[in-house]
């Protein structure tokens, strides 16, 4: 099914009589859509049945070279007004936040700018409207247009899931940088803390705070925003913390080469977090290291505090589960 907007209008014909015509809006799309007959083209006044060649070529670019990558596309609903001033800032200067606030001057300079960061876009007719990136990272409240972009986190007493045993629940929404310093402060606040004294008295928590901050970031970074209704899961339970991220892995990755390889889904959602700084406590300035380090940074500290490499594996190919062992 193609999502478009429908709007009802009258218009005068050549006689200066109102008439009722019918507007339809379909935005570009990822997708290669098929109609109940095959795939047609409009030729003119015509529509002719795309022959297997041409077919061939249109699965290849949006599959491969994704010549319209999801993460750039327009999210309808939204307006340039939209967008926070103080959430742009740091991806346009990087200086701070001017206290006196946006001149006409420089808003009219920042919209060159949020045009070229691929933040704003021009929806139709020249309205302009926020990409599904831009809203993820420089509005207030992304969930109003997209209800599934958020955290779900869980504590469990216990080592199943079982709602008599939860000890604390929470839905984390807001921009994307503040839902990954809030998931890794959820972690914080429910995980146990041991005490040792293998040399001198030291507290050992339960996971690594490093590692589940990478985690949490590849997590908001990687997952497949075009599956409404799928939500990130952040589950903690007595022996492990399990993370469920929507959408397949992108291009040929696998559960097994995931430390080994890099590949994005989200190219411009990278790139912005790439400029985030990142929560204190996590020993890094940016929320996202663009060399790929997150995978190999999990299991190295995972390693170190549990004793056992941390699991990844795949839920019918179209979720990734995360399995982090708690320390002894």
């Amino acid at each position: 099914a193609l999502d478009a907007v429908i709007l009802k209008l009258e218009l005068e014909d050549s006689a200066a009589r109102r008439v009722p015509v019918l507007r339809v809006d379909v935005p570009r799309s990822l997708f290669v859509h098929r109609s109940p007959h095959g795939y047609f083209r409009k030729i003119g006044s015509s529509k002719r049945e795309l022959p297997p060649d041409a077919l061939a070529r249109l699965f290849q670019e949006r599959s491969q070279s994704r010549v319209i990558r999801f993460d750039e596309s327009h999210v309808p609903g939204t307006a340039r007004d939209d967008l926070d001033y103080s959430l742009t800032q740091r991806f346009l200067r990087g200086d701070g936040v001017d206290p006196a606030g946006p001149s006409q001057a420089s808003e009219d300079a920042d919209d060159l700018l949020l045009r070229k960061l691929r933040i704003v876009d021009d929806a139709s007719e020249g309205v302009p409207g926020l990409t599904l990136a831009g809203t993820l990272l420089c509005t207030r409240e992304p969930q109003h247009w997209l209800p599934h972009a958020y955290i779900q986190a869980v504590s469990y007493a216990g080592e199943r899931t079982d709602t008599e045993y939860q000890t604390d629940s929470r839905d984390i929404n807001g921009p994307l940088d503040r839902q990954v310093a809030d998931a890794l402060h959820f972690v914080r606040r429910n995980m146990l803390v041991r005490a040792t004294k293998k040399q001198g008295r030291a507290e050992q928590p339960q996971f690594s705070e490093r590692a589940v901050f990478e985690a949490l970031v590849n997590a908001v970074a990687h997952r497949d925003y075009s599956m409404a209704g799928s939500r990130i899961r952040l589950h903690l339970f007595g022996d492990r913390l399990e993370l469920y991220v929507p959408g397949a892995l992108a291009n040929t990755l696998t559960p097994d080469s995931l430390h080994l390889r890099q590949a994005n889904r989200n190219e411009l959602i990278v790139s912005l977090l790439a400029r985030c700084p990142a929560p204190s406590g996590v020993d890094r300035s940016l929320l996202m290291d663009r060399r790929g380090d997150g995978v190999p940074i999990i299991r190295r500290e995972a390693l170190a505090l549990s004793g056992r490499l941390p699991a990844y594996s795949l839920i019918d190919a179209s979720e990734l589960c995360l399995v982090m062992w708690a320390s002894d």
